[in-house]
């Protein structure tokens, strides 16, 4: 069975970019298929566009959440669009973040805390398999 399709966003002057891209890799190597700007969006390209398709094809749509993008406007857009979609909806979170200051779309889901990029992945992978595996099970 194929790896899901996962959506990366995160905030453009998110200053761990080198950890972003680990993060991607490893998805990768665990067999999923990524979509992140840096690899997805060329020079000349609609941003918006490039982001609404890739929204619209993925499986599972991860939120790197930062202090600083918490409350930035194409992260609401994003998460409106996933959760009108029906897309899986999971916030990384840093360790020293709180909570309570995301937006109640992805305060009311379990979210992860960021770890290595290795370790992120696998939890990622392996909660939303683990969830895959039951409902396959139960039909």
């Amino acid at each position: 069975m194929p790896g899901p399709k996962v959506f990366i966003s995160y905030s453009q002057t998110d200053a761990d970019r080198a950890w972003i891209r680990a993060f991607a890799e490893s998805l990768r190597r665990h067999g999923a298929k990524v979509w992140l700007e840096e690899f997805e969006v060329h020079a000349g390209e609609s941003l918006r566009e490039a982001i609404e398709e890739g929204l619209r094809t993925s499986d599972i749509v991860v939120w790197l959440v930062t202090p600083e993008s918490v409350g930035r406007p194409n992260l609401f857009f994003e998460i409106g669009a996933a959760v009108g979609m029906g897309k899986r909806v999971v916030a990384i979170l840093p360790k020293d973040l709180d909570p309570t200051l995301l937006p109640d779309p992805l305060r009311s889901r379990r979210f992860l805390l960021r770890e290595s990029p290795d370790r992120t992945a696998e939890d990622l992978l392996s909660a939303t398999s683990a969830e895959s595996a039951k409902a396959v099970s139960s039909n």
